[in-house]
């Protein structure tokens, strides 16, 4: 394949050649006209395929405020509505997939109920879709692991059946003994050779604390560069001060750090995150399901969300925005030959506009999409033979 005529970043064309999957060549384009903006293949840092509504029929949220309401009302409306998370879980891929992400990490549900129900489809669907989307999974105690009876145990086996990495919740307010989570969540990344992504939603200095264990552990198994903190809300509750000794400390410790850019929570600081050396990415968390009405799979919206609740606005900052869903949420998920290079895999989002910064304000949908040197949707519509 050769792609013609392109501005790989908002920069002067270039013409590429694609041989079995990968950027073969990259040439300065001969021709003298204007150009559609080459970005790499969109990453998805944080979302949960099994979790989703999308695709089905609009169903009317009236779940609770607090967080075990969200659990507790989850479970329920599974049994109800029949859902299945293979096949939400695909129509929501293929929605990633046609807006432009070819890479994607989603955390997958194991509790008393689904057990390793959920693991076993998304591995199967995670297989189906290899040829045109890399999938990580994280085996997710979404009830805790220590107040589930077995839940240790299914993380454990889940992991053994090829889930990529292990995840961790609230080790404060849901398990309420910090401790004893955290040295549960890294001796299995220890045991299995895996990174680790833990959601933290605790506030305040009780967040803090978490953080401080979580880069204590980090430490300890040299696991510096495979481990996430995915909301760290308390980033955003702290003083100032505070937030920069933790940001350092977390820098020290190669932690990084995914956002969701949510408009009603203190967030992360990104700009100094950015100075201070953290890894720092984004990605929707929950879409269109029973926590969350909200949200798409798209992630220039997921940029352009970012950019809102950042205030960034000069054509740079936005190219930080865009940052979020590319080249550092590849480096904090650890997704390798990433990003337009010779040698690195051939994934590519072409957009009609004039600049980054215009990609991601005016989120058009990809002109088209390549994966792993295979078109696979135009327009933002993905190809019929992945329709089903």
């Amino acid at each position: 394949m050769i792609l013609e005529h392109l501005r790989p970043m908002g920069a002067p064309p270039v013409d590429l050649h694609i041989v079995e999957g990968r950027i073969a060549r990259i040439v300065p384009s001969p021709r003298d006209a204007p150009a559609p903006v080459l970005l790499p293949g969109l990453v998805e840092g944080h979302c949960h395929l099994d979790k989703t509504l999308w695709g089905r029929p609009w169903w009317p949220n009236e779940v609770g405020p607090l967080l075990r309401h969200r659990i507790e009302n989850e479970k329920a409306v599974r049994r109800s509505l029949g859902m299945d998370a293979a096949r939400e879980g695909r129509a929501l891929a293929l929605g990633h997939l046609a807006a432009g992400t070819t890479r994607l990490r989603s955390h997958v549900d194991i509790d008393e109920e689904s057990r390793l129900t959920h693991v076993e489809k998304l591995l199967t669907l995670r297989e189906e879709l290899a040829g045109v989307m890399e999938i990580q999974l994280v085996a997710f105690p979404q009830s805790g692991l220590l107040k589930t009876p077995g839940a240790e145990e299914w993380v454990d086996e889940a992991l053994r059946m090829g889930c990529d990495v292990v995840g961790g919740l609230d080790p404060s307010v849901i398990d309420r003994d910090p401790v004893r989570h955290l040295d549960i969540v890294f001796k299995l990344a220890e045991r299995h050779g895996k990174p680790v992504d833990i959601h933290l939603h605790e506030p305040h200095e009780l967040g803090a604390f978490s953080m401080e264990l979580i880069a204590e552990r980090t430490r300890a198994i040299g696991a510096q560069g495979r481990v996430t903190i995915s909301h760290a809300f308390a980033l955003g509750d702290v003083a100032p001060a505070r937030a920069d000794a933790l940001l350092a400390m977390l820098a020290e410790a190669g932690v990084a750090i995914c956002t969701s850019a949510p408009p009603s929570r203190p967030t992360p600081p990104l700009r100094r995150a950015r100075e201070l050396g953290v890894t720092f990415f984004a990605g929707n968390d929950n879409i269109r399901d029973t926590w969350n009405p909200y949200n798409a799979p798209d992630m220039l919206a997921r940029a352009a969300m970012v950019g809102l609740k950042y205030e960034l606005r000069r054509d740079e900052e936005v190219g930080w925005a865009l940052d979020t869903v590319t080249a550092s949420a590849a480096k904090g998920c650890g997704f390798g030959a990433y990003g337009l290079a010779v040698g690195h895999r051939a994934d590519f989002v072409v957009v009609e506009a004039e600049s980054v910064a215009e990609a991601v304000v005016t989120r058009k949908p990809p002109k088209l999409v390549v994966a792993q040197g295979r078109e696979v949707a135009r327009d933002g519509v993905v190809e019929a033979s992945l329709r089903r």
